[in-house]
């Protein structure tokens, strides 16, 4: 059985029992409560502040914890409250278009997919929560790329590289296709990513009408494609149903 990694069980005590106090706490009170020498509770505060998960009052000298835990809690309820707000819409998409279904998110460089509907056919699927996909290729990719800043920012400065001959990789043209993007409000993939495949996929956004993530369908180009033109029932399926998690996420009316 693998042992655990003292720092860390030490680390995570400390943030536990900052987390449970109403005041402030000092070096003294850190280091009594967890029965540690002051110098190694010193050592793993200053690592924590280091990392932003925990603040020192400068006036004080007294710990608190800091603004980085804030924000992956925020974005933990964020991706959360998503997945849960677009089960049913998602669920129906699938359905009605017979196609699988992607909500994605932002996440260091790429797409995470957090929640996955399976084609509703007898087809072997393999269930693809978890996995990660390009920015600048795919269809949930270039719809994030085209609304939130951070996502652009990612697009547009890291390596497009070339999946197929199809490809976008020059900045120009994938400016182009974001321009593109936000004008008609979705996105296509047509084999960018993957030979023989293609997709389609539209914002979500929140109350504050900030884009959270990507929804999408995807499958066989012919289906999606057929005489080389995407389907405008799939693209109008696709749109209301980002429209339908944007409101139940309190975006109102796009």
């Amino acid at each position: 059985m693998a042992r655990n990694i003292q720092s860390l069980e030490r680390a995570a005590a400390m943030l536990r029992l900052l987390a449970g106090g109403e005041r402030r706490l000092g070096l003294s009170d850190v280091a009594t409560a967890l029965g540690l020498a002051k110098g190694t509770a010193h050592g793993i505060l200053r690592t924590l502040q280091h990392e932003g998960f925990v603040e020192q009052d400068p006036a004080s000298g007294r710990y608190q914890l800091g603004a980085e835990l804030l924000r992956l809690g925020n974005s933990f309820l964020d991706v959360h409250e998503l997945r849960a707000r677009a089960l049913v819409w998602t669920d129906d998409l699938a359905r009605s278009s017979g196609e699988s279904v992607y909500l994605g998110v932002l996440h260091q460089q790429g797409v995470l997919i957090v929640h996955h509907v399976f084609r509703p056919d007898d087809s072997r699927q393999v269930l693809e929560v978890g996995a990660m996909q390009p920015l600048h290729s795919t269809a949930l990719g270039k719809v994030l790329s085209a609304y939130d800043p951070v996502a652009h920012t990612e697009a547009v400065e890291g390596e497009r590289e070339a999946f197929t001959a199809r490809t976008l990789t020059s900045e120009a043209d994938f400016e182009g296709v974001l321009d593109l993007t936000r004008a008609r409000g979705w996105a296509a993939d047509v084999e960018e990513t993957w030979e023989g495949l293609a997709s389609i996929a539209a914002p979500v956004h929140d109350r504050r009408r900030m884009p959270v993530g990507a929804v999408g369908v995807a499958g066989a180009v012919e289906r999606i494609c057929p005489d080389g033109e995407l389907k405008p029932e799939l693209v109008a399926a696709v749109r209301d149903c980002a429209r339908a998690v944007s409101r139940d996420l309190g975006a109102g009316r796009f």
